[in-house]
């Protein structure tokens, strides 16, 4: 019996026009699955363009229609679904009229909506460091994780370097990452974990890599820092295998993820509070003062170090806290009573009552709760979700990115200085969900480091105040305004043991308003320096 025959035996079996359910459910049941159309695209043997077209009404040749109808049979056997209620009408077309798009190009949009764009001429995937020919979100990338493989033309790479996604010469492959969290009915045993493979290539990863850019623009500055700042992220990944050899722990890079963790709606938020200082001092001392507002170097890469959990997070309930794993609590915080002088180590709740907080925010209630600083009662744990955790996870990672800082600082090299700044900014906005870091999708990571560099800033401002200055403001995670004479607190300069002078103004009893209209330097928390 030839190959052709047996296909021809399983066409006469499904037969040749087997039936698809209309459009809206197609999606409708991917979507209850929670299978993205990457992952659906890979079982087929097609794109991710191919299946969005198919969701928006065209329907597949004879060869795979029989394959995608066992599929969408399969997922209807598990999730029944309702009829859908018919399409609202549809939306106007632009000015021009153009329909010059493919009928793939306008269904392959990610889950989140983001905007698919064809280039002209192509650009370097954020992904993958390849040419890319569509644009998402504004992000050069490949539509098909497939297509994602390192650059083969020389000159892009530094010889020797390795592309994140890439295999290393005799190891196994890991497959392309999920691209959304499985359902939970549906999700391995054992969770895949990333693979941090022993890589060939330079020490100086970041050097040689600024270094190879430079050579490639012809020394243009501004051309080289655009193309650096584009690979940022699949360089830091890479970065982190490069930092992760020998290591004593294995991480899970996809773990199965619990809905507290999952956007509510598409563009919308989860349901963990990052705890994010925003607070201004509502009385200052009698007479007028000399405010300075100091700028906290580097606040994302000092929270690198923080306690990460390993592995996928398991639900516990009760009261305890286990100082040797990490995750995201259920807590009723503590009442605050010094809201005249120090922010709520919480940030600013418009609603009173519990609330889903990060391992970091526990930690430093706990602390602010203890015998040394007595200034509040211990919160109230009600469940958590967490792992074995260590806070030297990331360790290498940041020292091997501390180290590029100082020495750009030294050699007054901007260029590599805003590369690295891209490269662990990026590193940690994109962990959680994202479409421009598909090898790793740890969301708890996200908030735990967000949030430990919002405890730092409000450890400085504790220790401010220990030390006799007034707290005047504290924003986001690098800015603190304080009257009195800091430099006997912080060091100055700009490694990220010290702080910048980012501005000086006048405030006092007689101009209420001065601190809100003249001291007000901006929530820099989504900046570094």
């Amino acid at each position: 019996m030839s190959d052709f025959d047996a296909i021809d035996a399983l066409l006469a079996d499904v037969g040749p026009q087997a039936e698809l359910p209309p459009p809206d459910v197609r999606r409708e049941l991917r979507e209850q699955a929670r299978l993205s159309k990457a992952q659906v695209a890979r079982a087929l043997g097609v794109s991710p363009g191919t299946v969005g077209a198919w969701e928006g009404g065209r329907d597949p040749s004879d060869e795979i229609r029989a394959k995608y109808a066992y599929l969408l049979d399969g997922l209807a056997a598990k999730f029944p679904t309702e009829p859908a209620p018919e399409a609202p009408p549809a939306e106007d077309e632009d000015e021009t009229g153009d329909e010059s798009e493919s009928e793939s190009e306008n269904e392959a949009q990610d889950e989140a909506g983001d905007e698919v764009e064809s280039l002209v001429a192509p650009e370097v995937c954020v992904l993958c460091g390849a040419p890319a020919t569509h644009r998402v979100a504004g992000f050069a990338q490949h539509l098909d994780p497939s297509d994602c493989r390192p650059e083969t033309a020389t000159g892009t790479q530094p010889a020797g370097t390795q592309v994140a996604g890439a295999q290393p010469t005799g190891t196994q492959p890991t497959g392309p990452a999920p691209e959304t969290t499985p359902h939970p009915a549906q999700r391995p045993r054992s969770p895949a974990k990333r693979a941090f493979q022993e890589q060939s290539g330079p020490a100086d990863l970041i050097g040689q890599t600024v270094q190879a850019a430079l050579a490639e623009h012809r020394g243009d500055v501004e051309a080289t820092l655009a193309a650096l700042l584009k690979r940022a992220i699949p360089d830091a990944m890479r970065l982190l295998d490069e930092t992760r050899k020998g290591a004593r722990y294995d991480i899970v890079a996809h773990p199965w993820i619990p809905d507290i963790l999952r956007k509510q709606t598409s563009k919308g938020a989860d349901r963990i509070w990052e705890a994010r200082p925003k607070w201004t001092r509502h009385e200052l001392p009698p007479g007028r003062h000399e405010v300075t507002a100091l700028d906290i170097n580097g606040a994302y890469l000092s929270a690198l170090k923080t306690h990460l959990p390993l592995g996928q997070l398991e639900h516990s309930a009760g009261f305890a806290h286990d100082r040797r794993r990490a995750g995201v609590h259920l807590i009723t915080p503590p009442a605050w009573e010094h809201e005249a002088v120090l922010p709520n180590p919480i940030g600013n709740r418009d609603e009173p009552g519990p609330l889903w907080v990060t391992e970091p925010t526990l930690r430093l209630l706990l602390r602010l709760s203890g015998p040394k600083h007595a200034l509040c009662e211990p919160p109230e744990i009600h469940e958590s979700y967490t792992s074995g955790a260590t806070e030297n996870l990331l360790e290498k990672f940041r020292v091997a990115l501390k180290e590029a800082r100082d020495t750009a600082i030294a050699d007054d090299d901007e260029v590599t200085l805003e590369y690295v700044k891209a490269m662990y900014s990026k590193f940690v906005s994109t962990m959680g969900e994202s479409n421009y870091n598909r090898e790793l999708y740890r969301p708890d990571w996200m908030h735990i480091i967000r949030s430990q560099a919002f405890s730092n800033l409000w450890m400085k401002a504790l220790k401010a105040h220990d030390e006799g200055l007034t707290v005047v403001r504290a924003m986001g995670t690098d800015e603190l305004h304080v009257i009195g004479d800091w430099h006997r607190v912080f060091p100055e300069g700009r490694g990220v043991t010290e702080v910048k002078m980012k501005d000086i103004y006048t405030a006092g009893v007689d101009a209420a308003d001065a601190v809100d209209d003249t001291g007000d330097t901006g929530d820099m928390s989504g900046e570094e320096e």
